[in-house]
This record gives C-alpha cells, structure tokens and sequence, in this order.
C-alpha cells in the first residue's frame, strides 16, 4: 500500500473509523495528526464495535504501530480513560504498541470550563462545541502560552507555570460568574495521570523518521471532517485544527513527498453535528434515519442534522485535500428512497455557485440547485462486489465520483469490516 491520508470530506461523522480500520491491515504505522478527544470514530470488528476519540483506529490490529503525534491535543485522563475501555475489551495497549509526542499540547480542566464560558458568552451565535477544552487549547498553543507534554519535566512546571495559567483562567471563568477551577486538586489529578502515561511519551519524529528509512508503510488517520477544517471550513462553525490532508504535515513533522495518497471518506448524504449552515438540510430525512437508530455522535450522542448529498462541498473538499481517491460510505442509508436528491449547485441571491463562498452572510440565503436520480429500493447490505450493486445505485456513485472528480474506490453498505465494496 501506498503512504496514505484518510480525510473526512464533510462536517465529520464519514465513517473515517472503519476505512481507517479497513486500510491499517496493509500499512505499518497508523498516526493521528490532529485534533483532541471531541473525535469519535467507530469502528465494528468482527461483530464488535469499538468507540475511539484519541487513539488511532489501527490500536485493533496488534502488530501496527500506532502514533499520537504533535498536532494532537491530548487530555491524559480522557486518553486513560479510553485504553481502559480497551483492556476490558480485551486490548491491552502496550508503550510497544503506541507513542505519543512529547510536542503534544495538553488539555487541562481549565480548558473545558473557558470552553463552557465562551459558548455562554456567544448566546445564541454559540459554536455548538463539544466542551472537551479542544478550541481554548489551541488558542494557548497559539497565544505560546499552552503546555506540551515535555514541559511537565520542567523543575517549576507544578509548582510555577501551571498554577499561573490557571489563575489567569479563573479570572476569565469569574467574569462570566463560572466556578473556578481547584488549582490544587486540578493539578494532583493531572500530574497523576500523566505519570501513568509517561512510558508512552517519546519524541515522536524520531520514530517516524526512523521507520520512514526503514520502509515502512504509513496510515494517518484525519479526526473531524474538512469542512470542519480552520481554514477551509464553514467559519466560524468549525474546529480549531487543520483537518485538511496538509494538516499531516504540521501535524505529525514527517515532512514533504511522504504522502503518496489521499482517501477521502464521504457519506452517500450529508450530516452535520452542533451549529452551522446546512444548505441540504431535510427533516424528514433526518426522521428517517434517526427512526432506524442511525446518525447519533459517537462523542456526545446528539442526533445528526441529516440531509441530501452536497456535491458543492464535496468538489470543494477533494480539491483542498488533493484527494485521489474516494470512500463513499453508508449507501444503505438510500435504500429505501425511489428517487434521491443531489445538490448540484447553490443559488445565492439569484447568482449561481458550484463552489461554497467564504462571506459568512451568503450563507444564510442559500437555496440548493437539485438534481433528482433514480433509487434503488433494493437492501444493498449483502453487496460485496460492484456487480452486485444495483445499476441505479451505480449510476448514483459514478455521477458522485464524476462530479467531485475524484475516483470511487471504496463502497460501504454496512457497519462492519467486511461490508466494504474494493472497486479495483
């Protein structure tokens, strides 16, 4: 296998988890490059199904290593928390098995509370974040007044630094009447916790140049979607880290011309979670998938916004990640539709767009331009080739793959592993 990105094309939720997962058995290191604990990726392995917010999806094959690298936020009790969800499902991680940079920015509680305080202060313009303390992180990493885990070796890092931090963010939690944060109790719990993980804690780019020379093949693994992305995304609704493929990069310090291929990873509709424009936006689709027990985060369990596939967003998103690539997942959600509508185009104040705009006000007039296709009312769940697709969801994947221009090259019809169509 090539040297591979796996990306999100839209707001999240793609179901990066399972071809991420799909993918680590013919790669040898699987890195996550960026954001924090506000991921969710799920992933169903032989009938079973794991939940994961830091730790790369390859953690379920024994024998890959899996890197949490530099661009990553790190809350160590959240990290803890989820590799003991591991153990009792039987996977026991080892400091073998995984390593985290020491150049990873820590999540403190402080970082959850000021996140608490800024949707308070936003009103009704909230974000829609999940609260896990990922946005203010990154705002201190780029303020420099974050801490990355090799700080905490510093002889005044416990005593000095952090307790100036933390009044510093107390004062910013007292004007929005907020509790303040135990300075003592914070800092007893994150020292313990980050003791438990020291072993795991290494100068990463040294191991992934080292396997780089010798080999090796590499999986990184992209959190949130592209649309999510703090440049190229829907702004300001959207995350605080680059979620495009170039955040690889930055993100993990593997440097230029390791990246041979770009999967990017969409749904055959649209979802969204938290606050935001939504221009295909359809409530009684949502109804209907909801109705099944689908489109629920795996972070915090909200009910998805769902609606029809935006091929203006997706062209937008495989040009930005330079995507080679595609992995259109939950077809089967369409199963049930005779006919299926597609966003061709947006018509914003009579002018017609193929690509979104960046002025925030466009936005909020946006009347979708529809194309209607032929469904297929057929269970697809049970493909497993091409030819066992119906000629009316094939029509549905070339037009998809035609207009994003990008070639299709993963299928999924279901949750799990072997639910994945591999068009050759």
């Amino acid at each position: 296998m090539k040297n591979t990105v796996v990306c999100g094309l839209q707001w999240g939720d793609e179901g990066k988890g399972k071809i991420v997962d799909f993918l680590t058995e013919s790669a040898d290191v699987v890195v996550r490059a960026q954001g924090g604990s506000n991921a969710g990726h799920t992933v169903i392995a032989n009938g079973k199904k794991y939940v994961l917010h830091l730790i790369p999806s390859g953690i379920l094959w024994q024998d890959k290593l899996c890197v949490i690298s530099n661009g990553v936020v790190l809350e160590p009790q959240a990290l803890l928390n989820e590799m003991s969800y591991l153990a009792d499902e039987g996977i026991n991680i080892t400091p073998e098995q995984l390593k985290i940079s020491d150049r990873a920015h820590v999540v403190f509680d402080y970082h959850k509370s000021l996140d608490e305080a800024r949707e308070i202060g936003l009103g009704d313009k909230k974000i829609g974040t999940t609260k896990r303390g990922i946005g203010p992180t990154y705002a201190d990493k780029a303020n420099r007044v974050g801490f990355r885990l090799a700080d905490v070796t510093e002889d005044n890092f416990w005593t000095e630094m952090l307790p100036a931090r933390i009044e510093a963010a107390n004062k910013d939690l007292a004007d929005v009447n907020l509790p303040l944060v135990d300075a003592d109790s914070m800092i007893e719990q994150a020292k313990q916790a980050i003791e438990q993980l020291k072993p795991f804690i290494v100068d990463t780019i040294a191991i992934l140049h080292e396997a780089k020379k010798a080999g090796k093949t590499f999986l990184f693994e992209g959190a949130q979607g592209s649309l999510l992305d703090i440049d190229f995304g829907t702004y300001p609704f959207l995350t605080s880290s680059s979620t495009t493929s170039g955040g690889v990069i930055t993100g993990s310090g593997i440097g230029l011309g390791v990246v041979n291929r770009v999967v990017g990873v969409c749904k055959a509709y649209t979802t969204r979670v938290g606050e935001g424009p939504f221009g295909t936006e359809d409530a009684d689709f949502s109804d209907y998938l909801h109705d099944l027990g689908r489109e629920f985060g795996a972070t915090t369990g909200r009910a998805r916004r769902c609606g029809w596939l935006d091929l203006v967003l997706l062209r937008y998103a495989c040009m930005v990640n330079g995507v080679s690539d595609l992995a259109v997942t939950n077809l089967d959600g369409l199963d049930a539709y005779s006919e299926i509508k597609v966003a061709v185009a947006y018509e914003i104040d009579g002018v017609e767009y193929t690509l979104p705009p960046a002025k925030r006000s466009s936005w909020n007039n946006i009347k979708p331009v529809y194309k209607t296709l032929k469904g297929w009312n057929v269970d697809t769940t049970a493909c497993r080739t091409w030819e066992d697709l119906p000629a009316e969801a094939q029509t549905y994947l070339n037009f998809l793959g035609q207009e994003a221009d990008a070639k299709i090259s993963y299928v999924g019809i279901g949750p799990d592993r072997d639910q994945t169509i591999i068009i050759e």
